[in-house]
């Protein structure tokens, strides 16, 4: 049967019952989680795919999980599994971003045949490695940032591993807590298969498949009329990392985006070779970053799965900063290179549709890791919101994520009743946001002291290099990091004893138009808002 059997309101149920699955399994995780890092901010995706390895529904979770999934799909069919199997995974250069984003794929079968993937993806706040939450910003090859798993079976036939689980669990800080995380992506990967089967009984097995390729050929319909309204062109851009953790020096990041009618290529030629330190990214990351960015610029409204992608190729030079050979270092490069290479790309999309991309936003996640290395120890781990860049006729928005994460924050209770942490500011930094006609966000100030002896990890950026403005928009403000008030560099892994305070400031966004317009904007909004009141 084909798609062109399944008429347009059947399509749309279908659609929605099938990106209805996938929110449904993000929720199972985030409720039956342990960990704060999952349970409180969120930091996990859930996603659907067909038995031929194609996304067909995804949750709106963290771009940079989502983007590079079709890779840990492959990854495990490439191992040819069987009904009742379930992998786990988080290998970076087999199918992962980094270690701590531990992947499990179920294949979802009926009547014994595979009809589809449950994929769930979530970052575990420890997997072993040279220092607590496995984040070490002085790391240089990937067997110091922790477990690495190239995709082993954590069910065979329905029965878990015990052998597998148990192994995993001996190289972990917490086990307990990373066994219930695990067993939370079982049961949301449980439900996916459940609610699929339901599908089966409703349409038939031959219908559902119809309309995986209906869902997939309507959005791929709509990416390529967004592209094709694009001039055709050559747009390139280019913006450097604050270092790789080794040294100071600043790494670029080239992208040249071509738009050929309703395909885009975007080529990372000229991008730096892969550093020493830990700031490379998996190929699969700057996919990530690259399909995120043309959602945004054509209609992120279009339903994400692998139709929205077709279109898009991405050309990343073997050995380089975005396609690194191991045993390269690669746990900063799924965190921070991925937010730059979004800029980057952002950048060059700006000269093809003029008025659509924003002011830079703070192009950082602001990693920041504590924990203690004794047996009965714990591991922190939170992404600190910043700046959003103002756009065309809106101000920037103010303590948010940007880019390629989309967490929430830890509530402060929630800090200070799960870990040795006390919370000593938690604030908007005044006057970060770039000024301009529209202003940008505004940053945050967060302060914690540790209660006792730690190690604390920081993996920031944007702190020498502001968040630029755009159409005469002025820069955000920087980022800075400090430790018991003494400035302390943009990636660093340091001792932290009792009583140690650590500051995080996060950029804020750039500024967009002059910000000799900004009065007369606002007096011309008020004018309006008062002939509104008058109607």
């Amino acid at each position: 049967m084909s798609d062109a059997d399944i008429d347009a309101i059947t399509l749309e149920i279908l659609r929605n019952q099938l990106e209805g699955i996938a929110e449904e399994m993000g929720q199972v995780l985030i409720r039956g989680s342990y960990s704060p890092n999952i349970k409180e901010r969120q930091d996990c995706s859930a996603a659907l795919f067909d038995a031929d390895g194609r996304l067909v529904a995804q949750a709106e979770h963290i771009p940079v999980h989502l983007g590079a999934m079709p890779e840990a799909v492959d990854a495990v069919r490439d191992r040819d599994p069987e009904p009742g199997d379930a992998y786990l995974l988080n290998d970076p250069f087999d199918g992962g971003t980094h270690l701590p984003d531990v992947t499990i794929v179920s294949p979802i079968a009926h009547e014994g045949n595979i009809v589809g993937y449950a994929v769930t993806r979530a970052h575990h706040a420890d997997v072993g490695g040279m220092t607590p939450g496995s984040m070490p910003a002085g790391a240089t090859e990937i067997y110091q940032e922790g477990l690495r798993l190239p995709g082993v079976r954590l069910r065979a036939g329905g029965d878990l591993v015990d052998d597998v689980l148990d192994l995993v669990l001996a190289n972990v800080r917490n086990p307990d807590e990373r066994r219930a995380d695990v067993r939370a992506q079982l049961a949301a990967n449980d439900r996916a298969a459940e609610r699929v089967g339901e599908l089966v009984a409703e349409h038939g097995r031959d219908r559902l498949a119809a309309a995986f390729d209906a869902v997939i050929d309507y959005s791929r319909d709509r990416v390529t009329a967004e592209l094709t309204e694009i001039p055709d062109g050559t747009y390139e851009a280019r913006d450097v990392l604050e270092g790789d953790g080794v040294t100071d020096e600043d790494v670029p990041i080239e992208a040249t985006v071509t738009i050929d009618g309703a395909t885009v290529e975007v080529d990372f030629e000229g991008t730096a070779d892969q550093v020493g330190g830990n700031m490379n990214a998996p190929v699969a990351v700057a996919k990530s970053a690259v399909y995120f960015v043309v959602r945004a610029v054509t209609d992120p409204e279009i339903p994400p799965n692998h139709g929205c992608y077709a279109p898009v190729s991405v050309v990343a030079p073997e050995g380089s900063l975005l396609n690194p050979r191991p045993p390269a270092a690669v746990v900063g490069g799924n965190v921070e290179t991925s937010q730059r290479v979004t800029d980057v790309v952002l950048d060059a999309f700006a000269d093809a549709v003029p008025g659509v991309v924003p002011a830079q936003g703070q192009g950082t996640m602001n990693n920041l890791i504590i924990g203690s290395r004794d047996a009965e120890g714990y591991t922190y781990y939170e992404t600190i919101a910043g700046g959003f860049g103002a756009r065309a006729g809106r101000d920037g928005m103010d303590g948010v994520q940007v880019g390629m994460t989309n967490t929430l924050n830890t509530p402060v209770e929630s800090i200070e009743t799960e870990y040795p942490l006390r919370v000593e500011r938690y604030a908007f930094r005044p006057d970060s946001g770039g000024d301009g006609e529209y202003r940008g966000g505004l940053g945050l100030e967060r302060a914690l002291t540790v209660e006792v002896d730690s190690v604390v990890s920081l993996l920031t950026e944007r702190r020498r290099h502001a968040p630029a403005g755009v159409e005469g928009g002025e820069s955000g403000a920087t980022g800075a990091n400090l430790i018991d008030g003494e400035s302390v560099p943009a990636k660093t892994t340091q001792d932290a004893p009792a009583g140690t305070t650590v500051t995080i400031r996060t950029p804020g966004g750039g500024g967009y138009g002059s910000p000799a317009d900004r009065d007369e904007t606002a007096r011309n909004r008020d004018e309006a808002d008062e002939k509104v009141s008058d109607d």
